[in-house]
């Protein structure tokens, strides 16, 4: 679902060949481990004539996410229960040209888009970056105001909105060092459009040239419309739909999870990301999301913060995004300047955050210079 009224800002694209499940008008999954890709309407050149090797795939290696080696093929395997046909491999590595876009046109125009909620910027949803990226420009498109529209409570945001661009360039090289672009739209204007509607945005007024999505991705108004739907509508006007196997969480174990959401089926999720934070796990949301997670805290003119000589308090009204479950968290870091990591340990209580350095100065200097937000990472502890 498109539409005018977007917002957009640069992000970081990063390659990884694995596998991306998403839903857009519902939760979106990826999975982490052993990706296949379907492609039901291909964006890749087809090889002139069929070599004697079957079409001389390129061998991608197994990288630290977890991602299993796979060759490159345009050959479908049988599809499963008569769905989706999957292909045995990721994208040709052929088209990897990146077409500007042209002024007074669409951002994404000749772009190729991953579909989804893009909260947590997890390993799934930087999957679904690194296989668009294997194609064409990649574009992460999500849709904003969700919750005023459907009257859902407000949640506050997993990754801090001023931190999502270091995010995302952290994904560089996993993309051949090329940044996506975040491509948000508002809700309200594509909130009503059915499966067909929303095709025709991507195609017509958009100028999409194809779209990576998960295999439970569904879409259209009520999300009516599924991954098999999206690929064929896509076909129909002549655009690439590459619909990627959830990536799976390692952790199934995992017993933070509520049994009561029924879209939990093990796979990477935002869901997890959340629940693992409400658990006080960080080591398990740093697997999650590929990273340690950052807090980050608005300091400049907030009442309440304070700093001593080894010392920092702040409190909870200060917060910029998702902090984990009150408690005591060692092996953590205060990032100063470009990115130095100071060692620190952090008390989270009912109303405040409490960082103790063992660096004499350096808290003196958060209430004597003009700091206007607090950064600190979480490393591997356990409340």
């Amino acid at each position: 679902m498109l539409a005018s009224g977007c917002r957009a800002s640069h992000h970081l694209r990063e390659c990884d060949p694995l596998g991306l499940g998403l839903g857009l008008g519902l939760g979106l999954g990826l999975g982490l481990c052993g990706a296949r890709i379907v492609q039901l309407s291909s964006l890749m050149r087809k090889p002139p004539a069929a070599s004697a090797d079957g079409g001389g795939g390129r061998r991608r290696s197994r990288n630290r996410s977890g991602s299993s080696s796979s060759s490159c093929s345009s050959v479908p395997s049988q599809s499963r229960g008569g769905g989706v046909p999957i292909l045995s491999d990721c994208f040709s590595q052929q088209e990897n040209a990146r077409e500007p876009v042209s002024e007074g046109s669409s951002l994404v125009a000749g772009g190729i888009v991953a579909l989804g909620k893009f909260d947590a910027l997890h390993i799934g949803h930087r999957e679904l970056a690194v296989q668009a990226s294997k194609v064409g420009t990649p574009f992460l498109l999500s849709f904003v105001g969700m919750a005023e529209v459907l009257g859902w409570e407000p949640r506050v945001p997993i990754v801090a909105k001023s931190d999502r661009q270091r995010v995302l360039s952290s994904w560089a090289s996993y993309c051949g060092n090329v940044v996506p672009i975040e491509f948000q739209i508002e809700f309200s204007t594509v909130r009503y459009l059915s499966p067909e509607q929303f095709v025709e945005k991507l195609s017509k007024e958009l100028g999409v040239r194809g779209v990576v999505a998960g295999e439970n991705y569904r879409f259209g108004y009520k999300a009516a419309g599924d991954a098999l739907e999206l690929a064929r509508l896509c076909q129909e006007r002549g655009m690439g739909a590459y619909i990627i196997k959830s990536v799976m969480d390692k952790n199934q174990e995992f017993s933070h999870m509520d049994d009561s959401d029924l879209n939990e089926k093990g796979q990477v999720s935002s869901t997890r990301v959340r629940h693992a934070l409400a658990a006080g796990d960080v080591n398990y949301v740093s697997e999650l999301l590929g990273r340690r997670h950052r807090l980050v805290i608005e300091t400049k003119g907030q009442e309440g913060f304070g700093s001593q000589k080894h010392s920092i308090s702040a409190p909870k009204s200060c917060l910029l995004n998702l902090a984990p479950k009150d408690g005591t968290y060692d092996n953590c870091f205060v990032v100063i300047g470009q990115e130095n990591l100071v060692p620190c340990s952090v008390v989270i209580d009912s109303t405040a955050i409490h960082v103790r350095m063992d660096k004499t100065g350096l808290c003196n200097d958060f209430g004597t210079r003009d700091f206007q937000l607090l950064r600190i990472e979480f490393g591997d502890s356990r409340v």
